[in-house]
């Protein structure tokens, strides 16, 4: 079985690129063991995410961060695929509050069967991670409850929304780091946890992996505007046809103009002012803006890595690092 496909970074030292195909293909091979269930449709149902792919990218992070230790110790795998269980999880829940037809181009869990079956098949991945979380240890077992929390808590922050009086957008960059960085952070520290590295490694690891995923989901938001469907394989304006307020729409709407664009971003895009609305906005400062706190993340996360022991699996941090950049155009 081959390893799933992960972010488009190259890693120049060869043993490095090993270990992590190596341990990429353990983690999926047990991703997919762990949710085998007796009952022939929970097993479907569980595969159905998984099957339909993903980066793994929460894997990546784990596996680098343990080259800080010893990589090929035995709670590396289980942890890593414990994270994979909790954000897939997530998404199935997600995809029921979002009402989303469409997960990693196949049809949604709700979308297939209903939001009951989704629902239940996001708690059944979480009780699976939990099993596998016991026989990690009460540290990570403490880490894993925080995460949910601050997860859980960023979910319900986006649902309710800003309460007067708030910045939207400290409000908004807040929930993307509990609901996002969050579980990319905590890769980071089992990483560290579960290979043993050395002191001071965990929380810089933390900190660095939380933001790279701040600064990836920001990237997200600028490439819904700037890129072509040919680029990003995904149709550009999708999050301004939903009324979805992202990082440079945010920016937009707080500036003083009285414009056109802010007109058309006050609410969902209809189709014919679609193209229009892309173009003033691509071309309006408010990018550049988003472009600013993006760049701000990945320096937060370089400054922490910098601290780090001088290792092949750095050095693919940092390149990590630059590719979150260059891929927001």
């Amino acid at each position: 079985m081959s390893a799933p496909p992960v972010v488009d970074l190259p890693i120049e030292d060869e043993r490095l690129a090993q270990d992590i195909a190596s341990g990429l293909n353990a983690v999926e091979k047990l991703l997919r063991s762990s949710v085998e269930s007796e009952d022939a449709f929970v097993t479907e149902a569980s595969k159905h995410l998984i099957e339909a792919g993903g980066k793994r990218f929460r894997t990546l992070m784990l596996l680098l961060a343990a080259q800080f230790g010893d990589p090929s110790a035995p709670g590396v795998v289980p942890g890593a695929v414990v994270i994979e269980l909790t954000h897939l999880g997530s998404l199935y829940h997600d995809d029921v509050m979002d009402e989303a037809p469409v997960r990693r181009g196949s049809p949604s869990a709700n979308a297939r069967w209903d939001n009951t079956v989704a629902i239940l098949t996001g708690d059944y991945l979480f009780a699976q991670a939990s099993d596998l979380l016991a026989d990690l240890g009460p540290d990570l077992i403490r880490v894993q409850a925080q995460t949910f929390s601050r997860l859980v808590q960023g979910q319900i922050r986006e649902t309710i929304g800003p309460r007067p009086g708030d910045d939207p957008i400290s409000f908004y960059i807040n929930v993307l780091a509990d609901k996002t960085g969050s579980l990319i952070a905590a890769s980071g520290r089992f990483g560290a946890l579960l290979s043993g590295a050395p002191t001071g490694v965990e929380e810089r690891l933390s900190r660095a992996c939380e933001a790279i995923g701040v600064a990836w989901q920001l990237g997200d938001d600028l490439l819904d505007v700037a890129s072509t469907s040919s680029e990003s394989g995904k149709t550009p304006g999708t999050d301004l046809r939903e009324g979805i307020r992202t990082l440079p729409v945010l920016y937009l709407l707080a500036s003083p103009e009285d414009s056109r664009l802010k007109t058309l971003l006050s609410g969902p895009v209809a189709e014919e002012d679609l193209e229009e609305a892309l173009t003033l906005l691509r071309a309006h400062p408010a990018m550049a803006q988003a472009r600013a706190e993006l760049d701000a993340w990945v320096d937060r996360a370089r400054a922490d890595l910098s601290g780090l022991p001088d290792i092949p699996a750095k050095d693919a941090f940092l390149a990590l690092c630059d590719y979150v950049v260059e891929r927001s155009g």
